[in-house]
């Protein structure tokens, strides 16, 4: 991958009690592994023309000069890859099929999917650090690859909403436009960080901003005891989305 505001102004009637505090940095789902993406022969693609633009400039490097390079002719590229802007970002492709299946993964909150989700974009990324470094140092000087950058990230949001709109039935769809556009823009700025080689930057940088976001959307997983009776009263924070706040209750009522 390459922030807004929710608001819900009231407490709310609950049969368990008041919320405790349970921080976690933890955005590990069901059986999904956050810690090692996907990779494929596409991301050598990648590479290979990453390095050719790179050397000889993006204008002076042809369809065939990437395809020779890559040991495909160049019937197999086009098929394959497209055009020389969709190859430098090929590898996408299989990131998103991943962040697919952190979804399709058993978990209690799509706020926290879409956080882990983003978990395992950085994997990725973060695994082949000369690619990503390369490729950043690419894309800044080329207005193209730029523009293209811009769509992919979009990609990201898209599918980070598209989600939270499907299991929270009734969000706000800002709220969940927001949301997505807050992660992707959190995770793309400890990613340029990290591929800026500055000190302490790390996946628990990017884990601990993403739990910070949580607590800002008012949508962090604070889990409540049941309570010894049948009604007590839980708050809820004034930002918690209304859908979110629906999402809670039904999931800890009997």
């Amino acid at each position: 991958m390459t922030a807004g505001g929710a608001v819900f102004q009231s407490g709310v009637m609950h049969r368990s009690q008041r919320l405790a505090r349970r921080p976690d940095n933890d955005l590990t789902l069901g059986s999904v592994p956050m810690t090692d993406a996907s990779r494929t022969a596409g991301d050598a693609v990648v590479a290979a023309a990453v390095e050719l633009f790179a050397q000889k400039g993006y204008d002076q490097t042809s369809v065939d000069d990437i395809a020779r390079a890559a040991g495909l002719s160049r019937s197999t590229f086009f098929r394959q890859y497209g055009g020389k802007d969709d190859v430098v970002f090929a590898d996408h492709e299989v990131v998103l099929g991943t962040l697919r299946a952190v979804f399709d993964a058993p978990h209690d909150s799509p706020w926290r999917a879409v956080c882990a989700a983003a978990l395992a974009a950085f994997d990725h990324f973060a695994g082949d650090l000369d690619l990503a470094r390369r490729r950043y140092h690419v894309v800044r000087g080329i207005p193209a690859l730029r523009d293209r950058e811009i769509v992919t990230v979009f990609r990201y949001e898209r599918l980070f909403a598209d989600h939270l709109r499907e299991r929270s039935p009734g969000l706000d769809p800002v709220d969940a436009v927001a949301f997505g556009a807050a992660v992707t823009a959190v995770h793309n700025h400890v990613l340029r960080r990290l591929i800026r080689d500055e000190p302490g930057v790390s996946r628990a940088t990017l884990a601990r901003a993403l739990d910070d976001l949580l607590h800002r959307f008012g949508v962090h997983p604070d889990g409540e005891a049941p309570a010894a009776d049948d009604l007590v009263v839980a708050v809820f924070p004034r930002r918690m989305p209304l859908a979110e706040v629906t999402r809670r209750l039904r999931s800890d009522l009997p």
